[in-house]
């Protein structure tokens, strides 16, 4: 059934998705000397780095890469969770097209990605690039070598994770997916922890402390609230370090002149109303790119500059091919917003959250400049559904259900406990933490977007195949449910203990 849904939306791509480009608008012979390209990888991360206005971090390597490049201000992923979204941005196409939506599926079936549709690095590959997902740097630890795709079938993804073999077989396509910002869970021993810690948590810089720390105004004022919200800050402080060593041997290997260095995020914050929620906090992510001086930049790059088009995360595929000197391949649904030949900006970025872990959830998102549109379509959830994952580790949560249960939870914190209405809409100037719904606004600005939206949502979701109408058999999610309980445990006011 899945098979032949998938057909049938990709069959919808050929007809409306993009159209492939006829020739590279760089016009490079097989043998032009081709950048390098890195793609740096943080986990989990909103805009909270100190060139973005984020107080309370020490982002130095970070803020001089946007100093020296182009800081991008509307960029959204696709997902807000990992496997779907990473599944995305490696191959071009929404995941809701290509049955990649949910959370670490098909990870021990025959599942193939759809033909024509192939991972980023097998195209680079084919151009000649030598494709590298790096862990250390000497004896330093920079990247997780994660993947974390949801298609295992497709053969190797990349060639090598040494970095001691990228001077040597340029042009290189280099990704490195840093451990921040991330709960320490991969030991699967989280069960059994009072509490589970953050990656590197215990050498982060101190910058933030519980005493001089602002978490959002949808969480309790509290000492809990206060000391995750400073770990998240320090993690991001902590991964500037990480990319301070990655930065430095890039000069001095001699590479960093002939290198395109794009540092971006797979999805938003680690917080409890962050990932895995498609509000901005689970799907607006930082993207910045720094052009190499042996190469001559597109004319949407000016140095130290800041661009706030919209742009879908999923446009960094078309980008990177465009940057390798390669055409997008026919009916790639990835844009390319750099070159003489760029497409048209985005008006709008479209999301799509489904099944993540054991919790099954549908929810869509269309974001425009200002406003946001999301769609709730399980109806009855919301921030209180059971996901064990977040039950364990993100110790607001559990804090919320106490302090609600008590009545002593007030204003937006509340109003984050009760179940999601079907829409939701908000003006992201007036209203940056997304705390008013506007759905139900009689203001004539408020329903024009809530019409506009509510139909870009509507063509998107028939155009690309959106294949999150048809739910997973129950055989397929309760494994899950066991795993998760194995990893997390169950929390008791689930199970009816005392």
């Amino acid at each position: 059934m899945i098979a032949r849904i998938t057909l049938v939306a990709l069959c919808l791509l050929v007809a409306v998705g993009c159209q492939d480009d006829a020739r590279p608008d760089r016009a490079q012979d097989a043998q032009a000397k081709r950048p390098n390209i890195l793609w740096v990888v943080g986990e989990n991360f909103k805009l909270d780095f100190g060139i973005y206005g984020a107080e309370n971090v020490h982002t130095p390597n970070i803020d001089s890469l946007a100093r020296n490049g182009v800081r991008y201000t509307h960029v959204f992923s696709t997902s807000p969770v990992c496997a779907p979204s990473r599944s995305a941005f490696m191959t071009g196409m929404y995941q809701t097209s290509t049955d990649t939506h949910h959370m670490r599926s098909h990870r021990d079936d025959d599942f193939r990605l759809p033909a024509g549709v192939r991972p980023l690095t097998h195209w680079l590959q084919d151009a000649g690039y030598l494709t590298a997902n790096i862990t250390h740097i000497g004896e330093r630890e920079v990247g997780t070598g994660k993947l974390d795709l949801n298609f295992v079938n497709e053969g190797p993804i990349y060639q090598t994770d040494d970095w001691a073999s990228l001077k040597d077989n340029q042009p290189f396509f280099a990704q490195i997916n840093t451990p921040e910002a991330e709960y320490d869970i991969y030991d699967r021993q989280s069960a059994s922890k009072p509490r589970v810690k953050w990656v590197g948590e215990d050498w982060h810089p101190q910058i933030a402390t519980p005493e001089n720390v602002t978490p959002p105004p949808y969480y309790p004022d509290h000492e809990i609230t206060r000391q995750e919200w400073a770990r998240y800050l320090n993690s991001a402080s902590g991964m500037d370090v990480r990319v301070g060593w990655i930065l430095e041997q890039l000069r001095e290997d001699g590479l960093a002149d002939d290198t395109i260095v794009i540092f971006f995020s797979d999805n938003g914050r680690l917080e409890a109303r962050g990932i895995h929620w498609a509000w901005d906090t689970g799907l607006h992510v930082p993207m910045i790119i720094h052009w190499p001086k042996n190469f001559p930049a597109p004319p949407q790059y000016q140095p130290g500059t800041v661009n706030d088009d919209v742009i879908s995360l999923l446009d960094l595929t078309a980008t990177t091919l465009w940057m390798a000197g390669m055409p997008r391949p026919a009916g790639m649904q990835s844009r390319r917003f750099l070159g003489e030949r760029a497409d048209p900006p985005r008006t709008y970025a479209f999301s799509a959250r489904d099944r993540i872990d054991e919790t099954v959830l549908r929810i869509r998102s269309v974001r425009e400049k200002r406003y946001h549109y999301l769609r709730n379509i399980v109806p009855q959830e919301g921030f209180p559904t059971l996901n064990r994952y977040k039950e364990k580790c993100f110790l607001v949560k559990p804090l919320m259900r106490q302090l609600h249960a008590e009545g002593q939870l007030t204003g937006a914190a509340a109003d984050l406990m009760e179940p999601f209405p079907y829409e939701q809409l908000y003006d992201t100037e007036a209203d940056p933490h997304e705390i008013n719904n506007l759905a139900e606004s009689n203001d004539p600005e408020h329903r024009a977007a809530l019409l506009r939206l509510r139909a870009a949502l509507d063509t998107w979701m028939l155009e690309t195949g959106d294949l999150g109408e048809w739910p997973e058999p129950p055989e397929i999610v309760e494994p899950f449910v066991q795993e998760m309980h194995d990893w997390f445990g169950t929390p008791e006011w689930y199970t009816g203990s005392n």
